[in-house]
């Protein structure tokens, strides 16, 4: 049964959710339950513009433009009135915005890695381990403190023109309804919130030279905007519009992950492990974060830059077997202590050492070694990192009854969902609706718009379930990856 509900039968109120991502700008319409209205959806692909040097970046008005040719083709689809909009973006994203509101500069993604200097320089300077438990986050290239200090020191001219810095999300809200703020979890996902006081860190913003009255205000999501310009289409005439969110939240809502009894397994391009609590986490492990993102709740987790991005090297760089059943095979086979070591860092690590500048290392490869054994090596050390991520999630939020996987990846590479559940020892259950992350995007305004009404459940896959007779060997390659850690990264 598809994951979809026909015009004729949808609820109201209806909500036009967008979602941002890495590969493209998309849309669609959702009903009351959640559930997409067939034939209002659309998606306009783009790229980042990369370099050798770190670049990642993307223009913030053509990705407002993207934005402007959904709402209108949705809105247009759509037989029934719309009552709220929702978006979320990749985070976190930056746009330097001029006295005109106008952008000044490109967006920069969380991929852009130039301010690696700065991440060590603020290290040096604040004590990271007390901002942590402040903001929630570590110092790394992704978020917001070190690529001020970049932008500050490598163009001081801009960087003194900007009146507003944005997220990617308020950049286009103000370009399409004139008004703007940051939502709570876009907020969060900077590096820049007091998650205690919901407010910007003022002690960061002096630290690296920017005002708190050049950010937005901060949003929540039961706090939606109301439009100063004229609506895009008639069926928008009354919607609010809701603030901007990060998709790691929308994400996790999109999967199922509503409460603290089940972790979220994300693989796509990167991948990430989430639990949705209530509350503040008093004590965060320094290997996670921890996003707050509304009200009463804070989002609890870790991330991996390489997931899917892994899985392409392979793919571009060993000579693999054509038949895809054969990789599947390798991944389900019994583990063997000969397979080589893998610390899956391509592009650098996140949680839980964050080490920005840390590469991929292929350990105890031999003559023997094969392309199949190299990507049943690299696949371990993704689920590797899910585990260590795991491990600190369960110390800060107790054990979840489920771990939930969603993403392009665990469609693509379903082999990989029983090396991560003989890895981490929980049973696994995919999701396999299309677009969860635009579903958890619908579903932040419908709690508000239709509180009353229940969400449709999400379509899944048979649960994946550890092997028994594995767990020894996992529990060697625990230890002896955290042994190559230490002696390679963190030395």
């Amino acid at each position: 049964m598809s994951f979809s509900v026909e015009p004729e039968q949808a609820q109201s109120p209806f909500v036009l959710a967008l979602d941002v991502g890495s590969t493209g700008t998309r849309g669609g319409l959702f009903d009351a339950t959640g559930l997409p209205v067939r034939g209002c959806r659309l998606k306009i692909p783009h790229a980042f513009t990369t370099g050798s040097d770190g670049t990642t970046v993307i223009d913030g008005d053509q990705v407002a433009d993207e934005l402007r040719q959904i709402v209108e083709f949705v809105a247009g689809a759509s037989q029934h009135p719309i009552a709220g909009v929702a978006l979320d973006t990749f985070a976190a994203s930056l746009v330097g915005v001029d006295a005109d509101r106008n952008a000044i500069t490109p967006c920069f993604t969380y991929a852009d890695s130039r301010c690696s200097a700065e991440v060590d320089q603020l290290r040096q300077t604040l004590d990271e381990d007390a901002t942590q438990q402040r903001t929630g986050t570590r110092q790394h290239t992704g978020y917001l403190p070190p690529r001020f200090l970049w932008l500050r020191e490598t163009d001081p001219g801009t960087f003194g023109r900007v009146r507003h810095w944005m997220s990617l999300g308020e950049y286009a809200y103000m370009k399409l309804i004139g008004t703007t703020a940051a939502g709570t979890s876009t907020a969060a996902w900077t590096g820049m919130l007091n998650r205690r006081e919901g407010t910007w860190d003022a002690e960061l913003c002096a630290l690296v030279g920017v005002q708190v009255e050049q950010f937005s205000p901060i949003a929540h999501p039961s706090q939606p905007l109301t439009p100063k310009l004229a609506p895009l289409h008639p069926n928008l005439a009354d919607a609010v519009w809701f603030p901007p969110v990060a998709d790691g939240f929308s994400s996790s809502l999109g999967a199922g992950g509503t409460d603290s009894s089940s972790i979220v397994a994300a693989a796509a391009t990167s991948g990430a492990m989430r639990v949705l609590v209530d509350g503040l986490v008093d004590d965060l492990p320094r290997g996670l974060w921890c996003y707050r993102v509304d009200e009463n709740r804070s989002l609890l987790g870790g991330a991996l830059n390489d997931v899917g991005r892994a899985v392409s090297w392979l793919q571009a760089t060993l000579r693999l077997p054509e038949e895809p059943e054969v990789l599947d095979a390798a991944l389900r086979a019994d583990p063997s202590p000969l397979t080589p070591l893998v610390l899956p860092w391509f592009t650098g690590e996140r949680s839980t050492g964050w080490v920005g500048q840390a590469r991929a290392e292929f350990h105890r490869v031999s003559a023997g070694t094969t392309p199949v054994d190299l990507y049943r090596a690299t696949i371990e050390g993704v689920a590797l990192s899910y585990q260590r991520m795991l491990a600190q999630l369960t110390q800060a939020a107790g054990g979840a009854q489920r771990v939930l996987a969603t993403g392009s990846v665990t469609a693509e590479v379903p082999g990989l969902l029983q090396v991560l559940a003989d890895t981490i020892g929980v049973e696994v259950l995919p999701i396999t609706i299309k677009r969860s992350t635009l579903h958890g995007t619908a579903m932040q305004a419908l709690e508000i718009l239709a509180p009353e009404v229940s969400f449709a459940p999400v379509d899944h896959g048979d649960v994946v379930s550890p092997v028994a007779g594995r767990e020894a060997h996992y529990r060697e390659r625990v230890a002896a990856f955290a042994d190559l850690y230490d002696k390679v990264v963190a030395r």
